[in-house]
């Protein structure tokens, strides 16, 4: 399944991703402690068990044929040779230390039989090579300013990874799309939030934030191949002890207790992350110390989303399962500016990126609610909706505004469909439905680049990319705020 798709602004990403230098002896250690590569409710103690029993399991096993073979040479007197010839044959190559290291042991002869060329030029076995093949595999690896970029993250078969996707447009209407990379992580991805501060050194990098079912969040650097390790992990546990039956969790200072299921980067404050949690909180980090900078738990249930205000920066929403969204103005974090009740639990929610007042909130029960924060709190139309859109059959599980387009918002459910909206004086109209054949739909994004390119991803695990422009409701009703020619619909 892919549970998060996030766009990587053009440019971004380095023409030429630089591999990554093999972890140290001491940085493999480290990572085994942590326990990453550990699958859940696997032990240090159950791995050397198993595998003392599998050795002890070969060396008898070879112990038994070496016996067996030269009983039967002495039952079988002359005719014996055969067995006897195995069991030489056996001591020989003395199975019982054939895993054992020797270092005495040269794999390559020195001898005159050992012919090489100072060049590859030089060596009749590779004046052959096609080099086309490695001008056409360095071209697939250059990710050019024009290509567009989308970071899935991906579960499959128990494995957990970032796929990082090239989707080439082209002016014939055709696209490619193939996997760039990919990045493992040791723990299921439930949400993403792509950065550029740069956590190096230099104005801008290029990163990505990942929660997961843990309560560390990692960043991993994406102009790094073969990475196994993040760049930065914000919180996370310490120190795990057994006391009996019971496990002692001891999490690093500022963590998160729990799940997270929600980040939102700061475009204005560069160096701000928000993150939503089941332990019922909102985090505020600063990604360049690795810090909390603050805690709010103005929540009762789990939190499922945040947004900063693209208008306002120090402006932050939360939706939670306790049927509530509320607004905080960072700058006095303890307060609520202002909080709105909603009929169901909240699954995402975003801004207006054309209105500093409007947002959406999408909900559990199948419904998209629109408000206004300009609303009077002085009387109960502040907690009101704008409007209330019976938008699908299950939970709208992501919404997403057209950054070009004013009030054209995407909704996608768990009821295998997306739908397109115009929002236009707060009546919702269905300008286009599809089942991308993507499964349950779990996320989806517009891309800032190319305004009407949506992103979709959802338990198929197969990414899709729709074209929105292409239908020709959308094109009728929205067309005029893109730089591409719409196509006239046919004439009988």
């Amino acid at each position: 399944m892919i549970s998060a798709v996030t766009w990587v602004p053009k440019g971004a990403s380095k023409s030429s991703p630089v591999v990554a230098e093999p972890p140290s002896k001491d940085e493999i250690d480290e990572i085994l402690k942590t326990g990453a590569l550990r699958r859940s409710g696997d032990s240090d103690e159950d791995e050397q068990v198993e595998m003392d029993v599998d050795d002890s399991k070969d060396a008898d096993e070879v112990t038994h044929a070496l016996a067996t073979a030269e009983a039967l040479s002495k039952d079988q007197g002359d005719k014996g040779s055969h067995f006897q010839d195995i069991a030489d044959g056996l001591r020989e190559l003395d199975m019982d230390h054939y895993d054992d290291e020797d270092d005495g042991i040269e794999l390559f002869s020195t001898g005159l039989g050992d012919i090489y060329y100072q060049s590859n030029e030089m060596d009749p076995y590779l004046q052959n090579k096609d080099d086309d093949d490695d001008d056409e595999e360095i071209e697939d690896m250059t990710i050019k300013p024009t290509d567009a970029v989308i970071v899935c993250a991906r579960n499959e078969d128990e494995v957990s990874h970032l796929e990082v996707w090239i989707f080439e447009e082209s002016e014939d209407g055709d696209s490619n799309m193939y996997v760039h990379h990919d990045i493992i992580l040791p723990a299921f991805p439930l949400c993403t939030a792509w950065l550029d501060c740069n956590l190096k050194s230099g104005d801008k990098g290029n990163f990505i934030a990942v929660g997961s079912m843990e309560p560390a969040i990692e960043i991993w650097d994406l102009d790094l191949i073969d990475e196994v390790q993040p760049f930065l992990v914000l919180g996370g546990v310490s120190k795990k002890k057994k006391k009996g039956k019971k496990t002692s969790v001891k999490y690093k200072k500022g963590s998160h207790r729990d799940s997270v299921l929600g980040l939102a980067w700061n475009k204005e404050v560069r160096n701000v992350l928000a993150s939503a949690s089941a332990d019922k909180t909102v985090k505020i980090w600063d990604v360049v110390s690795g810090k909390c900078a603050v805690t709010v738990e103005h929540h009762r249930d789990k939190v499922q989303a945040v947004a900063w205000n693209h208008h306002s920066p120090e402006v932050l929403l939360s939706g939670s399962f306790d049927q509530s969204v509320v607004m905080m103005d960072m700058r006095s974090s303890n307060q609520v500016s202002n909080e709105w009740c909603v009929t169901a639990d909240v699954e995402s929610l975003a801004w207006d990126p054309h209105s500093e007042h409007s947002f959406v909130v999408s909900l559990e029960n199948g419904t998209v609610q629109g408000f206004d924060v300009r609303a009077s709190s002085d009387t109960d139309s502040s907690s009101k909706p704008s409007f209330t859109l019976h938008a699908h059959d299950k939970a709208v599980s992501s919404v997403s505004y057209n950054p070009a387009a004013p009030n054209f918002l995407a909704t996608g459910s768990t009821d295998k469909t997306v739908k397109l909206w115009d929002l236009s004086n707060n009546q919702p109209s269905c300008v286009a439905s599809q089942n991308p054949k993507a499964g349950a739909i779990f996320s989806i994004a517009f891309s800032d680049d190319s305004p009407f390119l949506l992103a979709i991803g959802g338990s198929k695990g197969r990414l899709e990319v729709w074209d929105t422009l292409s239908d020709l409701g959308v094109g009728g009703r929205f067309g005029k705020y893109s730089n591409r020619t719409i196509d006239p619909p046919p004439t009988d």
